[in-house]
């Protein structure tokens, strides 16, 4: 297993949508109510983790569990993160991170960050939306045509951003923090490009979209 999966609280309304992810191959860790959502898909988690305020099902016996005080300073899907990047994990995918309260979405984002600088990699994945978070370097869109991509600083005032393959092109063009230029942009090409050529941002994908 070369892969960690967190599957946190927020919905997770189609539960196919494992499947394409290789759960079988991967640890995986289930922050407080993911486990409601990885019991409901047959998914066993190798790791629980969380205070528990927000989970249903009764926690698998066998299972092991991690505790954590309901007041404390990490959420519980950086405090799965760090577990998983203990254990020796770079690659992560995070379910049930989008589509719940908005500041625990933001704070997920962070969590994207938080991998990024310490030398991984993580995506946010829920029904028909992926959040990459992107310190530099270039993220090819394959077989994308169609959907919406949005891009915009983040952790940073500005970002240099080009565009290749999109409705809306760009080359190397200052994205600032309080100008959202980067919404809603439509990906014509089955091999678009985005490239950061200075900042941090985070890329919004939503799939077979156009908005």
């Amino acid at each position: 297993m070369n892969q960690c999966i967190v599957i946190g609280s927020a919905p997770v309304k189609n539960l196919s949508i494992f499947r394409e992810y290789h759960v079988e191959d991967s640890f995986v860790i289930c922050a407080d109510g993911g486990l409601d959502t990885a019991l409901a898909a047959k998914i066993k988690p190798n790791l629980l983790i969380g205070d528990f305020d927000s989970i249903k099902a009764q926690p698998p016996a066998g299972v092991e569990t991690v505790r954590l005080m309901r007041e404390k300073d990490d959420t519980d899907t950086l405090s799965a993160v760090k577990e998983g990047l203990h254990r020796g994990y770079k690659d992560f995918i995070l379910f049930g991170a989008l589509g719940g309260r908005f500041d625990h979405s933001y704070a997920n984002a962070a969590v994207l960050q938080y991998i990024s600088n310490l030398g991984g990699h993580g995506v946010m994945v829920s029904d028909n939306e992926k959040l990459f978070f992107m310190p530099g370097g270039r993220l090819h869109l394959r077989g994308m045509k169609g959907s919406t991509a949005s891009v915009y600083p983040f952790g940073a005032p500005n970002a240099t951003v080009s565009y290749t393959g999109m409705k809306y092109p760009l080359t190397e063009s200052v994205m600032t923090s309080d100008n959202p230029i980067g919404t809603s942009n439509i990906i014509e090409s089955d091999d678009a490009t985005i490239t950061v050529l200075g900042g941090n941002v985070i890329i919004y994908v939503l799939s077979g979209e156009k908005n």
